[in-house]
């Protein structure tokens, strides 16, 4: 994690503070959580992170190719649990409900199925006659479908992509229920808004203009909030990534839908996060400090830091 970190720039001296793996060193300082979720019994809460006083929630809103988006609530859900939890279970949740129907696909079939996906999102292993689609790079063209016409043996199901989104709310809740709610705020900083997350720890192009920062206490609010402005604002369509493939540029659509598919709705996240009580999507907003009022601002008169760099 330390690793990672220092590899995006964050290090203690950019930062000012140390950098605390949030289950420790070796990813092993956790606290098992109990759940009963399509087929997940438990998962492992970052230990650091439970014991701390204060959650100071700092996340960057951009798109992601599962939920179709990432801001407060998938910074705690994915970012408070080891990696085991991570990877194997909020992203493995995916595949639970039945989507593919062995005894109808023979190993021919299947392999016509794995070559109609222009994104490579089908895998299929013969010697276990196992096929799995990788709804993280599927944008919903239905070329299988098409491929699977007269046979029956696949389907593409909108409840696939909404279990990250739902698993996503329940981890996180248990991350916010280990805190007094009074000492729970959030950022979601809504510059240099990309299309994937920043896993890929390499530059990207912006996608959305920049926005500003947002702030609350409410996790849900800021996270609607957050994704209204998006919308309103809409995409650059000049810096949609040239691999991305079946955009549609529909109005109804969020942009983050319109880059991944409208399977992909990123207000998912937010309705299922309500429903557990973590928040309201209601909101007002109350600029601090407008682009208007950035731009009358002097900057400093020394060329050396005697005076604050942000002026």
């Amino acid at each position: 994690a330390v690793y990672n970190a220092v590899n995006r720039g964050y290090t203690e001296e950019t930062c000012g503070c140390p950098i605390i793996p949030v289950a420790g060193i070796k990813d092993g300082y956790v606290y098992s959580k109990k759940v009963d979720f399509k087929g997940v019994d438990s998962v492992d809460l970052a230990g650091v992170l439970h014991d701390a006083d204060v959650l100071i929630n700092f996340a960057h809103a951009k798109g992601h190719g599962l939920p179709g988006f990432g801001g407060v609530i998938k910074n705690i859900a994915l970012g408070g649990f080891a990696a085991k939890t991570r990877w194997n279970k909020i992203h493995g949740v995916v595949h639970y409900d039945k989507y593919w129907d062995p005894d109808k696909c023979t190993p021919e079939h299947a392999k016509k199925l794995v070559e109609s996906c222009p994104e490579k999102c089908i895998d299929y292993k013969e010697d276990k006659h196992e096929l799995k689609v990788g709804f993280y790079n599927c944008n919903q063209c239905f070329k299988c479908l098409k491929a699977d016409e007269g046979v029956g043996s696949l389907e593409i199901k909108q409840e696939n992509y909404d279990a990250f989104s739902e698993f996503q709310a329940i981890a996180a809740k248990l991350v916010l229920d280990t805190f007094d709610k009074n000492k729970i705020f959030n950022f979601n900083v809504a510059l240099q808004i990309t299309a994937f997350c920043d896993c890929m720890g390499m530059p990207q192009p912006i996608v959305v203009n920049e926005i500003g920062i947002l702030a609350s206490k409410d996790t849900v609010a800021i996270e609607k909030a957050t994704l209204d402005l998006i919308k309103k604002e809409g995409l650059l369509e000049s810096s949609i990534p040239p691999f991305l493939n079946n955009v549609q540029l529909k109005p109804e659509l969020h942009p983050f839908q319109q880059l991944f598919g409208h399977f992909k709705d990123p207000y998912k996240i937010v309705e299922y996060a309500e429903k557990l009580g973590m928040g309201t999507s209601k909101y007002e907003l109350v600029e601090i400090l407008s682009p208007e009022e950035t731009a009358k601002m002097e900057p400093p008169k020394e060329k050396y830091e005697s005076e604050p760099t942000f002026f």
